[in-house]
């Protein structure tokens, strides 16, 4: 398969390019959508557009066992920085995280299983906006379970490119992939006044500090050692000039947790550490808007991917990933069907780019490596040894 997928490298580079050279942001990616269903619809795969807004979902085959595969389509809101042929043409809009790569991959994936013959159904779930929420707060992926994307789906799989690892090698493990993550909203309120005469005010800056020295030490001092969590606050707003102390100081923080009850404390001790404003006269309010779920790989779907990578590229390829709370929507899939996530070595060599980065970019030689692991994959899923 892996020979396969190489003959196919310059047609996987092309698509990759155009996709990078025109990045769409989330539920925006209707330039992507379309070429997606196109090349779908020419192999011969039944085609639904629309899907979760602007996903697109192709099968082929028919009946039980149904082996979903998924890629995400999205683009950030980067100005891209990188000199090359193919950088975007969409100003402040960027494949940073390797989308563009994803769904190639997928395309390259399409390709090599029309020209396979197999038992049961093979479900392509091109998705919309892993990387932002709707006005309803929902990513791509909850968008495409409700409209059925997942409907009697047996397994699924994907992968995410990783510039951290060496081109030719992938990381793969059971368990815990990534984060569970909540984002917290909340307002410091005070009362206020001149700067020159704080004692007639009640600054919210004063009574922000407290907070955010409370809410920092929540990890460390609030939850057992080994229970991995993360509160960041990213986002402080208060003030407008330097002798004016304002009514209130808005702050956000993003909320990282592995297990469902870290989650729970992280929430208690959320509004404990609020609450040092009122201990010191002043007040608060606050939200918590629940996110994407952790991630888990299941146990038997992420050794089918060892096992295949090994197969294809050698045992010394393969290594479990290292520990990561970085967030994924993909757990919204993998936990309505048993699902794993695997990533692919993207690393340009002697040269680092790191994602989410304005001169983020892969080694497009990990394309045919990922398509032909995803589809060797979803072969053995469906009952058919290679």
């Amino acid at each position: 398969m892996l020979e396969h997928a190489r003959t196919m490298q310059e047609q996987l580079s092309q698509w990759r390019r155009d996709i990078h050279m025109h990045p769409e942001l989330g539920f925006h990616e209707t330039r992507t959508a379309s070429l997606v269903a196109s090349v779908l619809e020419s192999l011969g795969y039944r085609v639904r557009t629309g899907v979760g807004r602007t996903g697109v979902v192709g099968e082929r085959g028919s009946g039980q066992p149904i082996v979903g595969i998924r890629a995400d389509m999205d683009a950030l809101p980067l100005q891209e920085a990188n000199d090359v042929p193919y950088a975007s043409q969409a100003p402040g809009v960027m494949h940073a995280c390797g989308h563009d790569a994803h769904t190639a991959m997928l395309l390259g994936v399409a390709t090599l299983l029309a020209q396979e013959t197999f038992p049961g159904t093979v479900r392509l779930l091109f998705q919309p906006s892993e990387e932002a929420e709707d006005e309803e707060g929902l990513s791509g992926a909850s968008r495409m379970i409700e409209d059925g994307a997942m409907e009697g789906v047996d397994a699924v799989i994907a992968l995410h490119v990783d510039s951290d690892v060496a081109t030719g090698d992938i990381t793969v493990d059971a368990g815990p992939v990534t984060a569970g993550v909540d984002t917290l909203y909340a307002s410091i309120i005070g009362r206020g006044g001149h700067g020159a005469h704080p004692h007639e005010a009640l600054d919210p800056i004063y009574l922000s500090a407290h907070v955010i020295l409370a809410l920092h030490g929540i990890v460390s001092r609030r939850l057992n050692p080994f229970d991995p969590a993360v509160i960041t606050v990213g986002a402080i707003h208060g003030g407008e000039t330097d002798n004016v102390i304002p009514d209130k100081v808005d702050l956000k923080a993003t909320i990282r947790y592995l297990e469902p009850e870290v989650q729970k404390t992280l929430h208690t001790e959320i509004e404990r550490a609020l609450s040092v404003a009122r201990s010191l006269g002043g007040d608060y309010e606050y939200r918590i808007v629940i996110g994407y779920p952790p991630m888990f790989n299941d146990a038997e779907t992420a050794a089918l991917i060892g096992t295949v990578a090994t197969d294809l590229l050698g045992a010394g390829h393969i290594a479990p990933p290292e520990k990561s709370l970085g967030a994924e929507d993909f757990g919204f899939f993998s936990t309505l069907a048993p699902g794993a996530m695997f990533l692919l070595g993207s690393g340009i060599e002697g040269d680092p780019r790191i994602a989410h980065s304005p001169r983020f970019d892969i080694d497009e030689r990990c394309l045919p490596i990922g398509t032909a692991i995803l589809t060797e994959t979803a072969l053995r899923l469906l009952g058919q040894e290679q």
